[in-house]
């Protein structure tokens, strides 16, 4: 399924549907998964290498890794024995016990941080607004999480909203995480930094400047801390994002400097 994009969509739809083909209970999760992919498949970024639009190298693998943990955790609830292949598998398998909001962030935000780490060299050959924009979707997807499991560091005093605004059966933690409002739907970029953020809808700068920004350092670490995956904090610097951004990087409309 490497090189066909729509065959990774469907494959991730049936890894809800448990190793019987029945998962009522997992069955409202695939929303927020299924619409991150297909805004993949959009972009182009999981084509195939050698297409005359070619694909991204990290976004693939960070798709597979994805792919693999939850294929792996489907396998085990069917009956697979021997040790997980990562600690992101293990609260993959958490979350098929206990299917909540809480337990499925923890799974897919662990599978997505690890992917980051683990494809930081490949994150390095993207050019520099895609690099940037790297950064703003690890960040919108560590705030989802933190909406729910942690609301009252993700909105203050408003953090009774949190559960509701981030759980992933809904519709809306689109308007928080949606990367349409926030990544242009074409790949690679081709533009300037700066461009790009001038474009972003309204909205996405109220969260990123109101919300986001002023946590964005507490954020962090209490992502690395919830997930267990300390390196994660090699990825931010002084409250700035330095995933593969040796140089300057910036949270969605404002720039800051990322001293390595």
């Amino acid at each position: 399924m490497r090189d066909r994009p729509q065959a990774r969509l469907e494959l991730i739809g049936r890894t809800y549907r448990g190793p019987t083909g029945w998962a009522p209970q997992h069955l409202p999760f695939r929303r927020s998964a299924m619409s991150f992919v297909r805004w993949q498949i959009r972009r182009g970024v999981l084509a195939p290498l050698d297409a005359e639009l070619p694909g991204s190298p990290w976004w693939r693998a960070v798709n597979e890794r994805l792919l693999r943990d939850g294929c792996e955790a489907v396998a085990r609830s069917g009956g697979l024995g021997g040790e997980p292949s990562a600690h992101s598998v293990v609260l993959w398998m958490a979350f098929v016990g206990d299917p909540t909001a809480l337990t499925w962030y923890r799974a897919h935000n662990a599978s997505i941080v690890s992917a980051y780490l683990e494809s930081r060299g490949l994150a390095e050959a993207e050019n520099r607004p895609e690099r940037f924009f790297l950064n703003v979707v690890l960040l919108r997807v560590l705030y989802a999480h933190a909406l729910v499991t942690a609301p009252r560091l993700a909105l203050g005093r408003l953090a009774p909203l949190g559960p509701l605004l981030g759980d992933p059966r809904l519709w809306i933690p689109g308007v928080f995480v949606s990367l349409s409002r926030v990544l242009p739907d074409r790949y690679p970029l081709d533009g300037e930094v700066t461009e790009y953020v001038a474009d972003e809808r309204h909205l996405g700068q109220l969260l990123d400047y109101g919300l986001i920004r002023p946590r964005l350092q507490q954020l962090y670490e209490w992502s690395a801390k919830d997930l267990a995956e300390p390196a994660l904090l090699d990825c931010i610097r002084d409250g700035s994002p330095t995933y593969a951004c040796p140089t300057r990087t910036a949270t969605s409309g404002t720039q800051h400097t990322a001293r390595s």
